[in-house]
């Protein structure tokens, strides 16, 4: 225990390890603020930098980065309808309704706050339950993965707005898109028509950026004489009767992340769509309706996709299995510097896991003082007048599409898909379904093929194997539940059960 005890402390008393936690959770937070430049970028190109350091160096300042990454992607999906990252693309739907009713600074900052306590809930639990979960996480079979992607595009009728059609039709346009490029299997173009650039197919940040950013700056059009709103910054900190109120709904939310970021290959986009979808179930009587500024809208995605970052860590560490692509990543890193991430890393080197346990609460605590400072200057941007704010956009959208691949083919794309989107946008489509589909289509595809070549294309054993195993009958049951909420023959068993 004094080991254990001694190992957490080093990275809270060490100053040259607290200087590069700051400094990453500081880079990090502008980084993730920016749309096209991702945490994953900036991780890969840090080992480089880091190869002679010190591991504990090198991971401090990794850590650091993440977190803040993670994080800071709500500025922006705050004050402009643009997601810094995947992870904050459900903080927009009721964030930016927010900073349009002049309330960006309460929004940033309680977003800051509840995205410190998800991330504390998350070290927590990778302390507490890192074993357990791992093993959870390893018992997970690709039609399990399948079954988690299907109750993903279930969300669609939570990301809908008022037209459930709408909604399956924007999904569906999703996956097209998200299927785009060289089959995994066959190495056969699929939806390229002969167009060599489109073999590798089409990144998801491409079309994220052109659906929120272009879009939202065409739409913006329509108001260019607009006086800005003027927003409130005086109250940037929450009251602590807001953290309390708000508080059982991100520990809920905080369990989502972690369980769904602890799952290889996930992430904390996909947690964070869980995370809302819960909310809009749950919250009988939010602070105003879902998708028009509710702070429950806020908490749940911010809190969620913090949380999953402690859940990513647990099969890296325990399993040495990527949770997302920055876990993907760091496992390089520990391999550079001659460590064995998996089940022996914790009985070789122990000190590594506790140390970054250490490192990660240390990162949340600067990450709630980074980011409630500059918030007062963020918030200028949204007060900026539309023939200033919209060439900003369509600047910053530029360079972040180009600053992924230094590709000019998919600036294009992403022009296309911004005026794509405005069209959408001006027929009373959702952006959020069409990222739904990109982002699950491609995992649906994969994972129901290979639960389909491991029972050897029996569609009778597939369906046998849904029922037979507890994990997927577990699913199976969540799926059939929702199915059943999204139809009328819920109001009738309810209406039945309020008789009685």
């Amino acid at each position: 225990m004094s080991d254990t005890f001694s190992y957490l402390l080093m990275a809270w008393l060490d100053p040259q390890l607290l200087a590069l936690t700051a400094l990453g959770t500081l880079a990090g937070i502008y980084v993730g603020a920016i749309p096209g430049l991702s945490v994953t970028m900036a991780v890969s190109i840090l080992i480089s930098f880091t190869f002679s350091w010190d591991i504990n160096n090198a991971l401090a300042l990794m850590v650091g980065i993440y977190v803040g990454g993670v994080y800071g992607g709500s500025r922006t999906a705050i004050l402009l309808n643009i997601p810094g990252s995947p992870a904050a693309l459900t903080t927009a739907f009721d964030g930016y309704p927010l900073a349009q009713r002049g309330e960006a600074g309460r929004a940033i900052g309680l977003s800051t706050v509840m995205s410190v306590i998800g991330g504390f809930v998350g070290v927590a639990i990778l302390a507490a339950t890192a074993p357990m979960l791992s093993d959870l996480a390893l018992r997970f079979a690709p039609r399990d993965y399948f079954l988690i992607a299907v109750l993903g595009l279930l969300l669609v009728s939570t990301l809908s707005g008022k037209s459930l059609a709408r909604g399956i039709f924007a999904v569906a346009l999703g996956g097209v898109i998200g299927l785009v490029g060289m089959d995994p299997v066959t190495a056969q173009g699929r939806f390229t028509m002969g167009n060599m650039n489109l073999m590798g197919g089409i990144h998801y940040v491409v079309v994220m950026i052109g659906l929120f950013g272009v879009a939202e700056a065409f739409y913006q059009l329509h108001h260019l004489n607009t006086v800005p709103v003027k927003q409130k910054v005086d109250k940037i900190v929450p009251s602590f009767n807001m953290v309390v109120k708000y508080l059982p709904l991100s520990l809920r939310t905080s369990v989502i992340g972690v369980v769904v970021g602890a799952l290889p290959g996930t992430g904390g986009d996909i947690a964070s769509l869980f995370a809302y979808d819960h909310a809009k179930r749950t919250v009988k009587n939010p602070s105003r309706p879902f998708g028009e500024g509710a702070y429950e809208g806020l908490v749940a995605p911010e809190t969620a996709n913090n949380a999953a970052v402690g859940g990513a860590y647990v099969p890296m560490l325990t399993l040495g299995m990527p949770g997302d692509a920055v876990t993907a990543v760091i496992i390089g890193a520990l391999v550079i510097h001659g460590l064995n991430p998996g089940p022996m890393l914790m009985v070789e080197t122990p000190h590594i896991f506790w140390f970054t346990v250490g490192n990660l609460a240390l990162a949340n605590i600067f990450l709630l003082v980074f980011g409630l400072t500059g918030i007062k200057l963020f918030s200028k941007i949204v007060e900026l007048p539309k023939a200033i704010l919209i060439p900003l956009i369509l600047v910053l959208c530029v360079v972040g599409t180009y600053s992924i691949n230094s590709n000019m083919v998919e600036v294009y794309w992403m022009l296309g898909f911004g005026i794509l989107g405005y069209f959408l946008k001006v027929f009373g489509f959702q952006m959020g379904p069409i990222i739904l589909g990109v982002i699950l289509g491609p995992l649906l595809d994969e994972t129901y093929r290979q639960a389909m070549s491991s029972v050897g294309d029996s569609v009778g054993e597939f369906l046998l194997a849904l029922v037979a195993n507890p994990l997927s009958l577990v699913l199976t049951s969540v799926i059939a539940l929702v199915l059943l909420g999204n139809t009328p023959a819920k109001r009738w068993l309810m209406t039945r059960l309020s008789r009685r």
